[in-house]
């Protein structure tokens, strides 16, 4: 079959590696791609938001499945729009991606479905905000509503930062809502399982990093690393997790007329008092879909395939090769705040040739010269595998040491605590 991959990440750069692995997938496009997805893939340009020219493109290229990577144009309905035009796609529509695209519709869900998930407030005004912020006490949690990127969220115990960035979210026009939780403790988890709106396959559980700094500190970002899957964690937890979270989402979601179809991803906190969901997703994460798919080993194309045309439950146990993933994330000076662009990179080939590595493009492009060069946040993404974690990790920083991109900034802390303790 042909696929057409929407998007222009690392994340999609990982799809697309997956897919092209897959020996019932004869071709893949690309649109818009990037430097990297373009030196393997033939790429469209294309304005990824719009559900029209999306779906024509679609049908120019004569595709078989869409893959739809990023939120946006989930959310702006492009999933629909493939749709309709007969082909498959796979991506939950413009009304099931809100679990995404509202913080407040996702609470609403979660209610319904019983899922174990922190207390929130949803607030229109400061005057809610304060009183909200009063009743569940430092750490404050601040949500902005709507998509933003991975960073529209504020962990501190410094009240006034959290009214702050209260206010910062409901300046941006009317309605606009904030979310404030209260704080989960434990550790965080993403676990993704692709579903056809009925039967749920869970992947591999994954770790991401937010924190642009080492030990976790510094501003939010979209992701600094991840690795699978985790040492650490009860060997019940994807089955336990699927069973009180992820089907009866699924369930939910199809009974109130809205099924969700695609990638749903859940954020969990792994508290005192259990598993608690802090957020849902309605697409393959970015870092965590690099080490994920690195470690699958079913024909991902199929699989895709099978859940965007309600056949999920005809599909086979996923395979998994032993061993685990890690991706560290080199991203360009000033990310996440304002990051700088425009920089050759070099020794990627050099890096290419590690042991077990996959360099992943995310902020790349192709200047005048022939050169690549950085056009985003974060830039690149460095994956690697091993049969132990110190060991995948030895493997991904090798090749990161290979690598020269003026002002860029990466951690070295990725997956380490896991790979001592686990």
């Amino acid at each position: 079959m042909k696929v057409l991959v929407i998007g222009s990440g690392a994340r999609e750069h990982a799809i697309i590696t997956s897919l092209m692995a897959d020996d019932s997938v004869s071709e893949v496009v690309a649109a818009p791609g990037n430097a990297g997805i373009a030196r393997e893939v033939d790429t469209r340009p294309v304005d990824v938001t719009d559900p029209v020219a999306v779906a024509d493109l679609a049908v120019d290229v004569a595709a078989e499945l869409v893959v739809i990577g990023p939120e946006v144009p989930l959310v702006a309905g492009v999933a629909d729009a493939v749709r309709d035009r007969g082909i498959a796609c796979f991506g939950p529509s413009a009304e099931a991606a809100q679990l995404e695209g509202s913080k407040a519709f996702a609470k609403q869900v979660m209610a319904e479905a019983g899922v174990p998930t922190a207390m929130a407030h949803v607030c229109t005004g400061i005057d809610e905000v304060e009183s909200a912020l009063d009743q569940f006490g430092p750490p404050y949690v601040v949500k902005d509503d709507g998509l933003a990127a991975g960073k529209g969220v504020v962990v501190t115990s410094d009240r006034a930062e959290a009214v702050a960035h209260a206010r910062a979210i409901l300046s941006k026009g009317y309605g606009v809502q904030t979310v404030i939780e209260e704080y989960l403790d434990g550790e965080e988890v993403s676990l993704f399982a692709i579903t056809d709106g009925t039967t749920v396959l869970p992947l591999q559980p994954a770790q991401d990093f937010k924190r642009a700094g080492e030990g976790d500190t510094g501003p939010n970002t979209g992701g600094m690393g991840a690795y699978s899957p985790l040492p650490w964690a009860p060997p019940t937890l994807t089955a336990d997790v699927t069973e009180r979270v992820l089907q009866p989402m699924v369930d939910v979601m199809r009974h109130r007329g809205t099924p969700f179809a695609g990638l749903l991803y859940a954020g969990l906190a792994m508290t005192s008092r259990g598993v608690r969901v802090i957020e849902f997703n309605a697409r393959f994460g970015d870092p965590e879909t690099q080490v994920v798919l690195a470690n699958l080993r079913s024909p991902l194309g199929r699989v895709l395939m099978a859940a965007a045309t309600g056949h999920l439950a005809d599909v086979p146990p996923l395979v998994w090769q032993s061993g685990y993933s890690v991706t560290v994330v080199i991203a360009a000076e000033g990310y996440p705040t304002s990051p700088r662009t425009g920089d050759v990179i070099s020794g990627l080939e050099r890096a290419a040739e590690e042991v077990n590595v996959d360099i992943f493009h995310a902020g790349t492009t192709i200047t005048d010269e022939g050169a690549i060069a950085s056009s985003g946040g974060r830039v690149l993404s460095i994956t690697a595998h091993g049969e132990t974690l110190a060991r995948a990790r030895e493997h991904a920083y090798a090749a990161v040491d290979l690598i020269r991109l003026e002002g860029s900034h990466h951690r070295r802390d990725i997956a380490a605590r896991a790979a001592t303790e686990g």
